[in-house]
């Protein structure tokens, strides 16, 4: 269900042969949601894995997580639903929390022609020692972002350096290491604090620019953002008590498809796009079985 919704919202986006920046990679996030309303006969709750593609905000796939496992095990059918749904994976890019810093991810993404950008935390901790004793204060600045917004004022300091022995650090395919720094201070009180995140990635430094990396890395957010988010605070998703079998499935996936909806209609607002969709309810109608992507 989820993967014929996401290939007829992917029929409304763009022409695919619209012409593209030499650069451009298509970024897909990847993260899990816990229904929290929503729980089983034994009393376990629903979890749920999704992938969003970036650029668009159309959830591409999504599947039901093992109740007696974790997310780790689902990666894989995730990537075969979103091959369902693209046709090929080749040189897309997946991002996702160090959850997924997993040896056999990498190897499952390569396999399938695509690249993985991931951070590396406490969770693998060889590889996250061996990337932070690499010389950074030998690296020079690659890239720096300075923003002020939400009482803050941030600075993000990115660093690369190229991997030159084949399986130089413990993770497979990784072909550069990346350091990011984020110095925030509080606009009222001047408190200042830093924080150093580590991350691989599977593409050659001549593939990805620092100033891609910049946004490459803060796409991981988007699903929480734009997907999450709405479905907590505009569809109060855990308030609802679906607990039939698939039923919470095909509810997130019924939320998805609502807000990919909204997104390729040009709607930003999903909580408004709700309410006039509700007013106006034969619009809806009309735009969901017109052939005019630009229906409103």
């Amino acid at each position: 269900m989820s993967t014929i919704l996401a290939s007829w919202l992917r029929s409304r986006t763009q022409p695919a042969d619209k012409p593209r920046r030499p650069r451009y990679r298509q970024v897909i996030a990847i993260d899990g949601k816990t229904v929290r309303g929503a729980r089983r006969a034994d009393g376990t709750q629903v979890h749920l894995l999704s992938a969003l593609d970036t650029s668009t905000g159309i959830v591409l796939a999504q599947v039901t997580v093992n109740a007696k496992s974790n997310e780790i095990p689902a990666f894989t059918p995730l990537l075969d639903a979103i091959e369902q749904v693209l046709g090929s994976l080749k040189d897309r890019i997946f991002v996702a929390d160090a959850l997924h810093t997993q040896v056999n991810h990498a190897n499952d993404i390569a396999a399938r022609g695509a690249h993985l950008l991931i951070p590396v935390k406490g969770n693998q901790p060889t590889l996250f020692a061996q990337l932070t004793t690499l010389p950074w204060a030998q690296i020079p600045i690659g890239h720096q972002t300075r923003d002020r917004r939400h009482g803050r004022r941030e600075t993000r300091t990115v660093k690369a350096v190229t991997l030159h022995t084949p399986g130089g650090i413990g993770f497979p395919h990784a072909k550069q290491a990346i350091r990011i720094t984020r110095t925030r201070t509080k606009l009222t009180s001047g408190k200042t604090s830093r924080e150093t995140a580590y991350l691989t990635i599977t593409l050659p430094a001549d593939q990805a620019h620092l100033v891609d990396l910049q946004d490459w890395i803060r796409r991981e957010w988007l699903i929480e953002n734009l997907v999450h988010h709405v479905r907590d605070v505009t569809f109060r998703e855990d308030s609802h008590q679906a607990r039939t079998g698939n039923g919470p499935a095909v509810m997130a996936t019924l939320r998805n498809t609502a807000i990919g909806f909204h997104r390729a209609s040009g709607d930003t607002n999903i909580a408004r796009a709700t309410r006039r969709a509700n007013r106006r309810p034969h619009d809806l109608i009309t735009a969901v079985t017109s052939g005019n992507p630009k229906t409103q």
